[in-house]
């Protein structure tokens, strides 16, 4: 009977074998460049990155940090000089800021143009969007561009338009409504049309980027969806309840959250229209945050600024909540 005898070198993996040094020394080698390489790529990523957080924690994150201080100080104008001189007095500045009564005023002013403006310029975005999706056809870009215009013209530009469509005599919205017999109101005169003037002047200019984000979702929508659900029977505004809603959720949110954000912070409008009024019917919470800046309340409007932002969270968490995919 013959005998099968096992190398003296040891069979490779067991101990005294071959593969076992050979193979520790090749991967503790091939290991090496590879730390020596995610090292140097880590060092200059840092390398690269180091100017913007340099800069970023100099001009952002102290700021904040230093206004956050200074809401809980009475800290004014006269103190920039002497700024350890300051007195810290707690929540003080909040309290005054909920109990004014034209932050409060100011505070509904903005829930108004948010409530009103902000689903006016999601349904005409959207509308706009599925026209250019579905309806038109040709120079389709040349209408693309025409309602994204209003986004990337100066503010100050589009405001003294509008100053000249809203004027009470001789204003072309209230020309047009006279051919028809409607008695066009004081736009920016009267305290209860003087914001939805601006509104509709916020919706007109700021549709296009809605559009745009919209467009992009429809586009994303597979159109074999739309064709089962029309052989099933459902009709136009079946389908697009049903179907597109639907799929344009993430769209939608996204939408609806930098759009309300941008609504709570509204300033260039009144600012540039009505300076707040008449009888602070459009004065806004940061344009009063400003104000308080211009007077040299610093603490106060420190408080305010805060105050905003938490409004911004509160409601960019409630349209997560509702607008978010459902599992």
């Amino acid at each position: 009977m013959a005998t099968v005898t096992a190398p003296s070198g040891g069979a490779p993996g067991q101990p005294g074998g071959p593969g076992e040094a050979g193979g520790t020394g090749d991967t503790e080698t091939s290991r090496r460049p590879r730390r020596t390489g995610g090292l140097r790529e880590g060092r200059a990523a840092w390398v690269l990155a180091l100017p913007f957080c340099v800069l970023f924690l100099f001009f952002t994150a102290w700021p904040v940090v230093q206004s956050l201080f200074m809401s809980f100080t009475d800290t004014r104008s006269r103190d920039l000089r002497t700024p350890f001189d300051v007195n810290v007095i707690g929540l003080d500045n909040y309290a005054k800021a909920l109990s004014d009564p034209v932050f409060r005023k100011a505070a509904l002013n903005t829930a108004y143009f948010v409530l009103i403006g902000m689903p006016l310029t999601l349904v005409v975005a959207l509308a706009a969007a599925i026209a250019l999706d579905k309806g038109i056809t040709r120079f389709r870009s040349v209408f693309r561009l025409g309602f994204y215009m209003p986004v990337i013209t100066s503010i100050v530009a589009v405001a003294v338009v509008w100053r000249f469509l809203l004027q009470d005599e001789f204003g072309l919205i209230n020309t047009v409504l006279g051919w028809v017999g409607i008695d066009g109101p004081n736009w920016l005169g009267d305290p209860d049309w003087s914001m939805p003037g601006l509104i509709l002047m916020a919706a007109w200019r700021n549709f296009g980027t809605a559009m745009i984000i919209f467009l992009a979702g429809l586009q994303g929508v597979p159109a074999q969806l739309h064709e089962a659900a029309a052989i099933d029977g459902a009709g136009a505004w079946q389908r697009f309840r049903h179907v597109t809603l639907p799929l344009l959720r993430p769209t939608l949110l996204f939408v609806s959250v930098t759009t309300a954000i941008g609504y709570l912070q509204f300033f260039e409008e009144p600012f540039v229209m009505t300076s707040g009024g008449p009888l602070n019917s459009t004065i806004s919470l940061s344009m009063y945050t400003y104000k308080q800046f211009g007077f040299g309340n610093y603490g106060l409007a420190s408080s305010m600024s805060y105050l905003i932002f938490v409004v911004i969270a509160i409601v960019t968490a409630i349209q997560f909540r509702l607008l978010r995919e459902r599992s």
